[in-house]
């Protein structure tokens, strides 16, 4: 059995999505092949894939332009889908050839339109996952807009055309979509390494892959140590950087005692999975938002922070209130076995 899989690179959420999934579909799928189409390092795939696999570096995607780790640049979107859609038959003739040639048994996609319209085309099986699709977070950003209909109406064929959708929780409502399979949080935790981390209060500070400027007046926090990316640039005796911790991300999650961070499917489910409180900027704006933060306010311990708060440094007292709260309880991540059983009975019919 040869898999495609295709994973955007838009951040690393989909790739914190996906690989659980397959990993444990190897489990149930012993002799599977898999071929990985993604433009995320090879490096950085292998961190969350288990066993052998073939990488395409390539990216049948770009979601979104950003301008920063908050930030949608809408013009510079609006420009690059219409680019993207300007030859997009010959794009899909292109892309199903290429497919044809690689001639898996089936496709996996998070969440590239482009790969499922060519699958449906070279005649492979294809089986879209996700928290979100493109057609909705971009549906959502440019109704209305007379230069998006077209392309929207092209995007939403494409992801009907999958032989299913693989809707992860907590995800979009993806009402427009005709063969939506419900399955619960997906997630890999991390591992606690509290001993190979500093003593005193620990907060992670993750913004899910893509840059972050920091407010110039960063607080102090006595007892408290700041983990940050290094491309961050501070520099102060209370900054500890990730990279020199040697640690992934998922087991800083699992090893601190709160991360601050954006709304996002990816830390928000591995945080609640560790039990691990989330102080996360807010971003009204952001289509997938509501389903994610209804979600974690049920099942777990976090809090909305206004942006303007964060970008002042005003968040001195949220974060204080979160670490003196009790621990929640880690949640039970069922979705993982439920989309590799459905996968695995899937493609083996």
């Amino acid at each position: 059995m040869h898999l495609y899989a295709d994973i955007s690179g838009h951040g690393f959420g989909h790739l914190a999505q996906t690989a659980p999934v397959l990993n444990a579909l190897r489990e149930r799928l012993p002799t599977l092949r898999l071929t990985l189409a993604c433009a995320l390092p090879r490096d950085r795939l292998a961190r969350r894939l288990r066993g052998e696999f073939s990488h395409i570096p390539t990216a049948s995607d770009f979601g979104l332009i950003m301008k920063s780790a908050l930030d949608v640049d809408l013009p510079a979107t609006l420009a690059a889908y219409q680019e993207w859609h300007g030859n997009w038959e010959a794009r899909v003739e292109r892309e199903a050839k290429r497919l044809a040639a690689l001639a898996p048994d089936g496709v996996l996609c998070n969440v590239s339109y482009l790969t499922l319209a060519a699958a449906h085309r070279a005649g492979i099986p294809a089986i879209g996952l996700g928290s979100l699709h493109w057609a909705a977070i971009c549906g959502a950003y440019f109704r209305g807009e007379p230069a998006f209909a077209a392309i929207h109406a092209q995007m939403l064929a494409a992801y009907r055309s999958a032989e299913a959708f693989l809707r992860l929780s907590p995800g979009m409502a993806m009402t427009d979509l005709p063969r939506v399979i419900d399955v619960g949080p997906v997630a890999e935790p991390g591992r606690n390494q509290r001993p190979a981390l500093p003593s005193g209060r620990l907060v992670l500070v993750a913004m899910g892959g893509i840059g972050l400027r920091l407010p110039a007046n960063w607080p102090r926090l006595p007892g408290v140590n700041w983990l940050l990316p290094r491309a961050a640039g501070l520099v102060r005796d209370d900054v500890i950087t990730i990279e020199e911790t040697g640690l992934t991300v998922s087991d800083l999650i699992a090893s601190v005692d709160a991360v601050l961070t954006k709304s996002g499917y990816g830390t928000f489910v591995e945080a609640a999975a560790s039990g691990t409180p989330v102080l996360y900027v807010s971003r009204p704006d952001w289509p997938e938002e509501a389903a994610l933060s209804q979600w974690h306010a049920k099942v777990s311990l976090g809090r909305a922070l206004p942006r303007a708060a964060f970008e002042e440094g005003a968040f001195t007292e949220p974060l204080l209130e979160l670490l003196e709260a009790p621990r929640p309880k880690p949640i039970a991540l069922h979705g993982v076995a439920e989309a590799a059983d459905w996968l695995a009975t899937h493609l083996t019919h």
